[in-house]
């Protein structure tokens, strides 16, 4: 299956099967985070739209223990980078609905939580096939050690994804019922 088809297939799926109640549990997350042995952690995460696994409880409990928050801001030619925010300050509606930091502040995140479509076993992933994410970690990972963690519903696990040259592979997967390494 193409991955323009499996991308709409699984979206279908996951607008049917969503549900508010379907969460990741936080201390998977905090779990994850302290094992990346660094101080002054700064966490990348995004603010979910179109159904997508909702870690917006786990940000919030995350700024509550004193860790620091960013969020991406989409730029031209298909680019993004991560600002500054914290659950105090204002978003404004970036030209796909998704709510952005205003802060101007450029921070590059150590721990990056990431929304995907489809994912295999091989920690392979699918988004809405802009690249904005394989783009992001392509260029920071050549400066700097960051872990890649990604949100998925179980059902989201495909059983192979063919990547291209341009995709990236993440560090781990977390669903509501497991754990992929």
């Amino acid at each position: 299956m193409s991955k323009k088809n499996l991308r709409k297939k699984i979206l279908e799926e996951r607008k049917k099967k969503y549900s508010k109640f379907n969460s990741i549990n936080f201390k998977y997350i905090f779990k994850e985070i302290k094992k990346f042995k660094k101080t002054n952690i700064l966490i990348g995460g995004y603010y979910p739209v179109n159904y997508e696994m909702d870690c917006l409880k786990i940000l919030k409990e995350l700024e509550i223990r004193r860790f620091k928050i960013s969020l991406p801001v989409i730029k031209k030619n298909r680019k993004m980078n991560f600002h500054n925010w914290s659950f105090s300050a204002p978003l404004k509606l970036s030209k796909y609905g998704i709510p952005e930091p205003l802060t101007s502040k450029i921070v590059k995140p150590d721990i990056i939580l990431i929304p995907l479509v489809a994912f295999d076993k091989k920690l392979f992933r699918i988004g809405y096939g802009g690249g904005y994410y394989d783009r992001y970690l392509s260029k920071i990972k050549k400066n700097k050690k960051i872990l890649s963690i990604g949100l998925a519903f179980s059902f989201q696990e495909v059983k192979k994804i063919f990547p291209n040259i341009y995709d990236q592979k993440l560090d781990i997967i977390l669903t509501e019922k497991k754990t992929l390494r």
